[in-house]
């Protein structure tokens, strides 16, 4: 998908919203397991509720690989399954060298026939470029992330006075470009937003925390969104575990929309080319 086609979906859609797909055998609700891909069955109806609010989805894999062959071929179920004008992004956090990315790539971009796939950095070039030669295809590159453990090195200072993930941004920018290239930033990490964007101003931004992790949607939107939105908002439990009973699927939609909701009130501010 191309970034002016993922543009002109936002602009239809008045959404930036993305929803993960981080489907725990252990809480879908309990009528479902009686199916034969319970997992499956889960996503299919989240899918069928939300697909006119999104425009992505976000799988973890660490979902579905914790099953085994069923659980991975739920993944690609599910992958198959959603609507070929919504961006799918494994969430897969890959990062190794040489030919061991490029096997990567081949499985969740050949076989998985994902759109996007989470990239980790910090093995530098050799763990990003495998994954580049898919010329239709996205990277999303882990920048600054939620977690508090992100204060060990991401925020680390240099000798240059730039923290880490400064120098991480400004590098891997040079590895692709803002059509193929994205950033992981975490909403709970609104006060770095403005100053990442000063130093990837064209890239997309997807953004996890909004929801469930007490991320601030407008505080996000404020500080990151750019003249092609240059946003993808996620929300994973807030919106797939708004119910555990057999309406979970109409609850997901409530959640679904009243962050699209938001999205659009947001979007009307602002023009975009």
């Amino acid at each position: 998908m191309s970034r002016q086609a993922l543009l002109d979906n936002i602009l239809a859609k008045q959404s930036f919203l993305c929803v993960g797909l981080d489907t725990d055998i252990n809480r879908i609700p309990a009528h479902l397991g009686d199916m034969e891909d319970p997992i499956f069955e889960f996503n299919k109806q989240i899918i069928d509720k939300t697909a006119d609010l999104v425009i992505a989805y976000k799988p973890n894999t660490a979902f579905y690989e914790a099953l085994g062959p069923a659980g991975m071929q739920s993944l690609k179920k599910t992958i198959d399954y959603i609507p070929d004008d919504i961006l799918v992004i494994a969430d897969a956090k890959r990062g190794d060298i040489g030919n061991t990315s490029r096997l990567y790539a081949r499985s969740f971009f050949d076989y998985y026939d994902a759109d996007a796939l989470t990239v980790a950095p910090y093995m530098g070039e050799d763990s990003v470029g495998p994954f580049l030669e898919y010329p239709d295809r996205w990277i999303i590159i882990l920048g600054l992330t939620s977690n508090a453990g992100s204060q060990d090195f991401q925020q680390l200072e240099l000798k240059s006075g730039e923290k880490v993930h400064e120098a991480v941004l400004k590098r891997c920018a040079e590895y692709g470009s803002a059509d193929n290239t994205m950033f992981v930033i975490g909403a709970t990490q609104a006060d770095y937003i403005a100053e990442i964007r000063k130093i990837v101003p064209d890239h997309f931004f997807l953004v996890p925390g909004v929801g469930a992790q007490g991320g601030s949607l407008t505080a996000v939107a404020e500080y990151g969104l750019n003249d092609k939105v240059g946003l993808i908002v996620n929300s994973s439990r807030g919106i797939i575990y708004a119910s555990d009973g057999e309406d979970f699927a109409d609850a997901a939609r409530l959640k679904a929309q009243a962050l699209q909701s938001e999205m659009a009130q947001i979007l009307s501010t602002r023009e975009f080319v």
